[in-house]
């Protein structure tokens, strides 16, 4: 069988064009990879922490928060300080926020955040993004608690005709009141 002059040319930039659209794909799929680690396994995985690009989780250790504008430094620790498993050595690294916008508000002392970027040779984090939780801050207090405590019991039980577990709707609106000013 033999092909024609065009049709061997419109092979040749068909094979081109698909060739080009997987080396793109390839090589973008690559430059957003990043790995979601604690504070212990980053400071475990060697020189492969210095190229490669993270997602670092922790707590934000109480008093080492300093802002300036929308850039922040603090320590970022493997536990919250009123843990019982957390020692005066505990894992801690510290983190350079360096960013476009300031801190989200929940981001304060004993808040789990997520720091996103790169760990210097410098020994700082040097993080691109900055994301805090602090869900425990808006559940709603028990009887003979704080609130922000957790739970000592859960919030539902089961129903003795149903079987399936009921929510009190009661302390669900008040927490979402008091989550939304309302």
């Amino acid at each position: 069988m033999k092909l024609s002059g065009q049709s061997l040319r419109i092979g040749i930039a068909a094979v081109i064009v698909l060739g080009t659209i997987g080396y793109l794909a390839y090589t973008g799929t690559a430059a957003n990879k990043s790995y979601y680690v604690t504070v212990p396994e980053m400071q475990n995985m060697g020189e492969k922490a210095y190229q490669s690009h993270l997602r670092v989780e922790g707590y934000v250790k109480p008093e080492t928060i300093q802002r300036s504008g929308p850039n922040v430094r603090f320590t970022l620790t493997e536990f919250e300080s009123h843990n019982p498993k957390a020692t005066p050595n505990a894992r801690a690294i510290t983190v350079s926020y360096q960013g476009s916008e300031p801190p989200p508000d929940t981001f304060k002392g004993d808040a789990q955040a997520l720091a996103i970027g790169t760990w210097g040779h410098d020994g700082v984090f040097h993080a691109t993004q900055l994301q805090a939780k602090c869900a425990s801050k808006y559940a709603p207090a028990g009887p003979n608690q704080q609130p922000g405590q957790t739970p000592a019991t859960p919030m539902s039980s089961p129903s003795p005709s149903t079987g399936r577990a009921s929510v009190d709707s009661a302390p669900l609106s008040t927490a979402v009141a008091s989550v939304t000013g309302r």
